[in-house]
């Protein structure tokens, strides 16, 4: 049921030109060099034009292509692949742009605000009607009868904007949020290559002065103890336990849903007994930084043999170990363990014989605790997002299927 005041359109009743682009049929252009920027469905996020890697065509390929150039405003909809139905706004209006054949422009006419618009096809219910509407092939896709015979539910123009205008606000408080973890996981990233590194020191709280000492180089079995216990065959058949696989692990996070079982019909791989303190390395895609710290949560769960559990030895701070394992230097060690293998993996024995710089304990702890601090800076912001985001969806839900109406006073209704 539409709500009062609001009026369903066809997507070529509120449309000047809904329209696609083309595969560039030029010899010799570089990708690579300034000209008209060539948006294809990569680009197309949800919600946003992505070009952080741009690709340009020859400027005279814009010209060549009039039909299917983008203005400010214009709404992109990706209509072929795995990406069908996400949408975005082109806002660069000083770039020439042009699309290719995967991408829908959607230039809306006075009945219809472009803001809005773009906010509507975010809707999960808009989304999935879209997907309704795509034609049986072998690769999924949309064509523009679909878009121009597409309903909307549109209020009043004013009123239109003025949902716009809340939403877009939420949008800025999420793409701030976004730099700001983005900024402070590259001030994270400097802190690792200058404390882990002895390149810059800290000042022990003790003494009030700088560290000093020579760091020295150690194979990490020297400070840890490498798969220091396992599940042995007596082990009895009912013994019951929540099992960390390998997808369960992922970038210092341990999924907080865990599957539980018993041991006679557990995985062959659930053997690694874990405790409070304990570090988790993947054995297996190390490059994949499937790396994790067991907290006294984790602490009775049992871990996939995909994993290399680290027991610190004593006057070995853990801390500074699993920042460690993060950082260049092992990434580097990893990397070169895996070169030219089809299934990248690492072995128990490669993990002991990582090399470590190591400082004495009491600089382990300080260095430790500073990136631990950054740790908590970015986990309290991707928190703060995905509250930000929750809270927008729900507004969306709310605004834009009339649930919910905003008042348009006579200033904004003119």
């Amino acid at each position: 049921m539409v709500p009062s005041g609001w009026v369903r359109h066809l997507g070529s009743e509120i449309t000047t030109k809904i329209t696609k682009g083309s595969s560039p049929k030029w010899q010799g252009f570089d990708y690579q060099s300034e000209g008209t920027l060539f948006i294809t469905s990569e680009n197309v996020r949800d919600g946003f034009l992505d070009v952080s890697k741009p690709k340009y065509l020859p400027l005279e390929f814009n010209q060549k292509l009039k039909n299917s150039q983008l203005q400010q405003g214009d709404i992109l909809i990706n209509i072929v692949g795995a990406s069908i139905g996400r949408s975005c706004q082109y806002d660069l209006s000083e770039q020439q742009a042009n699309i290719n054949q995967a991408v829908c422009l959607f230039r809306t006419n006075e009945l219809a605000e472009s803001d809005f618009i773009q906010q509507y096809l975010q809707l999960p219910s808009t989304i999935n009607r879209l997907l309704g509407t795509q034609s049986e092939s072998a690769r999924p896709n949309l064509s523009l009868s679909d878009m121009r015979d597409f309903l909307f539910a549109l209020p009043p123009l004013p009123e239109q904007r003025k949902i716009a205008k809340i939403l877009s606000t939420w949008d800025k408080a999420i793409a701030t949020t976004e730099k700001l973890i983005a900024t402070s996981q590259q001030q994270k990233k400097a802190l690792m290559q200058q404390l882990l590194t002895g390149k810059k020191r800290l000042v022990d709280p003790d003494t009030g002065k700088v560290f000093e000492g020579k760091w020295e180089r150690h194979s990490l079995s020297d400070l840890v103890y490498v798969d220091r216990k396992s599940l042995g065959k007596k082990t009895p058949d009912n013994f019951k336990f929540k099992y960390i696989s390998l997808s369960n692990v992922d970038f210092g996070m341990i999924s907080k849903e865990l599957e539980v079982h018993e041991f006679s019909t557990a995985p062959s791989r659930a053997r690694r007994v874990l405790q409070d303190g304990d570090i988790l390395m993947s054995t297996v895609r190390p490059n994949l930084k499937g790396f994790a710290k067991v907290t006294s949560c984790y602490a009775d769960c049992i871990a996939s043999t995909g994993f290399a559990v680290l027991t610190p030895k004593k006057k070995v701070s853990g801390d500074y170990i699993y920042q460690y394992i993060f950082s260049a230097h092992v990434t580097g060690q990893i990397d070169s363990l895996v070169v030219g293998s089809n299934y990248p993996a690492i072995n128990s024995s490669d993990v002991s014989g990582l090399k470590v710089y190591c400082p004495a304990f009491e600089e382990q702890q300080k260095i430790a605790s500073v990136l631990t601090a950054a740790d908590k800076e970015i986990e309290f912001l991707e928190a703060k997002l995905a509250h930000l985001k929750e809270e927008k969806k729900a507004l969306m839900q709310q605004l834009l299927t009339g649930k919910r109406r905003v008042k348009v006073s006579e200033t904004e209704a003119a």
